[in-house]
């Protein structure tokens, strides 16, 4: 542990933007991703090669790339099949995100396939990279399905034994996709997790959902197991479609602060991260959270 550095994935570019219904400008989602980075985020997840038919919001995801390539982060997309992933690979951005639900039902109604054919295109993705491209799998409904309930550590597991046998060296992220989930949950399902052998060279991810106040204390528990990588959003953009009231992700600001307190240093500056978010959080229409940005005092003493 002590020789541990939380890295932030900002992902506020992708599972934020996308909650927006209103077009954000292409010039103003580029400004935004590279003040990110000038901010110090390690890792940026900019988007999705998706059908601009399905998220429109994503339809501008190569000139996106193609204006962010080159900064010192290192970028991600989410891919959904393999077409998704050579549009990602042609455009520049060699580290891939795919992603599949524990639940069969949140599967089904989030990529419109079952579980088992969701794997049988992981392995179809994983087949068409180059050697030096990057892979994670995304792990949703790892916790809790807004459709199902809770979800069985059993199936989480099985499912994690499953991917790490598809993908020996990719990053598997546990995504706690309605926020429903509790630090001790979290904490044992990533130990257990850790524990097959099959995920020995696997690397580890978190996922959060701030929507009942428990995003920062479910990373830390995850930070606890020994993972040390955690996808935040600026502002706590986002806001899951299944789940009423909520507050999308896990701000990035509320866990460099925790982290920050802690004496772990994560690399970014946190005032410049919190103007970050306040753009962020005037763009018409997005759902904002988090609890720094708001607190009623000289917020430059966060810094």
């Amino acid at each position: 542990m002590k020789d541990m550095r939380p890295i932030i994935c900002e992902v506020a570019p992708r599972d934020g933007f996308q909650s927006i219904a209103a077009p954000i400008a292409t010039d103003e989602k580029i400004a935004i991703i590279l003040d990110l980075i000038a901010a110090g985020c390690p890792r940026v997840e900019i988007g999705s090669f998706v059908s601009p038919r399905a998220v429109p919001q994503m339809a501008d995801m190569a000139e996106i790339a193609a204006a962010v390539r080159g900064t010192p982060a290192r970028l991600s997309a989410l891919v959904p099949n393999v077409r998704g992933a050579e549009n990602a690979l042609a455009a520049g951005i060699d580290e891939l995100v795919y992603v599949f639900s524990v639940s069969e039902a949140h599967n089904r109604n989030n990529v419109r396939q079952g579980v088992d054919q969701s794997l049988e295109g992981l392995a179809q993705v994983a087949a068409a990279l180059p050697g030096e491209a990057r892979l994670r799998v995304a792990v949703a409904t790892a916790f809790d399905c807004p459709f199902e309930g809770t979800v069985p550590q059993a199936a989480v597991i099985e499912a994690v034994r499953r991917v790490a046998v598809l993908v020996p060296g990719a990053e598997i992220a546990l995504c706690d996709t309605t926020g429903r989930a509790n630090p001790f949950v979290v904490g044992e399902r990533f130990r257990a997790a850790m524990a097959l052998p099959e995920t020995a060279a696997n690397g580890w991810a978190f996922h959060g959902h701030d929507t009942y106040g428990q995003g920062v204390a479910n990373a830390l528990a995850a930070w606890g197991a020994g993972v040390c990588v955690f996808d935040t959003a600026a502002a706590g953009l986002g806001g899951c479609p299944f789940a009423p009231g909520a507050t999308g992700n896990t701000a990035t600001e509320d866990l460099v602060f925790a982290f920050n307190e802690g004496g772990h240093d994560t690399g970014i500056d946190l005032r410049a991260l919190l103007a970050v978010a306040d753009r962020i959080a005037n763009l018409p229409g997005g759902v904002t959270g988090g609890h720094l940005r708001i607190v009623p005092r000289d917020r430059a003493a966060f810094g």
